[in-house]
């Protein structure tokens, strides 16, 4: 098992990301660079990205560049979300996530999140949560 936004994580999801061919050949469609930041977690704040855009997705640690969309949410919150015991539309609707940037950016590229979900889906049955 591997814990939840550890380093090791991390490397799970750049790896995942990396392989999909159906995020790269979303890349070639779509172009995002979205920012995660989670605090209050056992280890402080933990930053990550996803940039697509050219043909390649990438997934990493540190701020997207460009950055289009910042998303940021204490650890109870991603835990929440994570897990699926907490709604990620009713936590945005609820400000538990504080979204900044272009909305419109990002409801243009839902089909990169839809793929995405699959990517995390995977990687989340090795995840543990503490």
């Amino acid at each position: 098992m591997i814990r939840y936004l550890s380093l090791e994580w991390l490397a799970a999801l750049t790896d995942e990301v990396a392989a999909s061919t159906q995020l790269q050949a979303l890349a070639s469609e779509h172009t995002i660079g979205v920012t995660q930041v989670v605090t209050e977690g056992p280890e402080g704040s933990v930053v990550y990205h996803l940039q697509v855009g050219d043909g390649v997705a990438a997934f990493a640690a540190g701020s997207a560049f460009p950055e289009d969309v910042r998303m940021e949410q204490t650890w109870a919150t991603a835990v929440g979300v994570a897990t699926g015991q907490l709604n990620a539309q009713e936590a945005f609707i609820k400000g538990r996530i504080l979204l900044t940037g272009s909305q419109q950016k990002l409801v243009e590229s839902q089909p990169v999140f839809g793929a995405l979900d699959a990517v995390f889906n995977s990687v989340r049955e090795r995840t543990e949560y503490r």
